[in-house]
């Protein structure tokens, strides 16, 4: 496993650790999504020199073997003409050319695997990038349904405003209105009945008074 393979696992585990602790996980991944999105944007910057690199390691390679066919074909040349000496600084130049064919050769292929390397984990940076987006987008998904259960519960849960409430709430306070007049009322007949009665004992003390005057007159005359 390579280094930046190892970097990215732990980068994610980081990302599922915050998660858990996190009380706004949308912000969290958020700022995931741009350091990831960064990332991206390197590695692709990183990808384009590569593949001109590897290209141009590969065309020197090509042109090393050319230059030492072609010398070897000069050798065959030389000696058809008897030309041994032309012969051996052909095979002599055909050697150098060898050589230098075999180093760009490995360069080539050592480059090649980087960046086979390098286009995987580019490949997992977006495959992650577009996980960990459809992760954003489901709990910012959960957290609306979140809201509209907390305003469905505020609306019609307990103390929630409810008109059958509202109009026994108005009957009880007629309720009370008609009670308390209708007591206003029997206290006032009240009264009247007191005053009443308070007349008639008046009217029986004058006339006992009355009747005993009346007797004093009778005794003394």
């Amino acid at each position: 496993m390579s280094v930046m393979k190892r970097v990215r696992d732990m980068t994610v585990a980081s990302l599922n650790d915050r998660l858990e602790k996190a009380e706004d996980p949308v912000r969290v991944i958020d700022q995931f999504l741009w350091s990831t999105h960064q990332e991206i944007n390197q590695s692709e910057g990183l990808q384009r020199q590569y593949a001109a690199h590897t290209e141009h390691l590969h065309r020197q390679w090509k042109e090393a073997e050319q230059w030492m066919v072609k010398r070897e074909h000069q050798a065959v040349t030389a000696l058809k003409a008897n030309e041994e000496n032309v012969a051996k600084l052909a095979l002599q130049d055909k050697v150098i050319h060898e050589e230098r064919a075999e180093r760009y050769r490995q360069l080539y292929e050592q480059s090649r695997n980087e960046l086979t390397e390098l286009d995987q984990m580019l490949q997992e940076l977006r495959n992650e990038y577009r996980s960990v987006y459809d992760r954003r987008q489901f709990y910012v998904a959960r957290m609306e349904s979140l809201r509209l259960q907390q305003r469905l519960n505020d609306r019609f849960g307990p103390g929630s405003s409810d008109p059958s409430q509202m109009f026994r709430k108005i009957d009880d306070r007629l309720t009370d209105i008609e009670l308390e007049t209708r007591s206003l009322r029997d206290l006032r007949r009240m009264g009247q009945e007191t005053l009443l009665q308070a007349g008639e004992v008046v009217k029986h003390t004058i006339d006992r008074e009355l009747q005993q005057l009346k007797n004093k007159l009778q005794q003394g005359g």
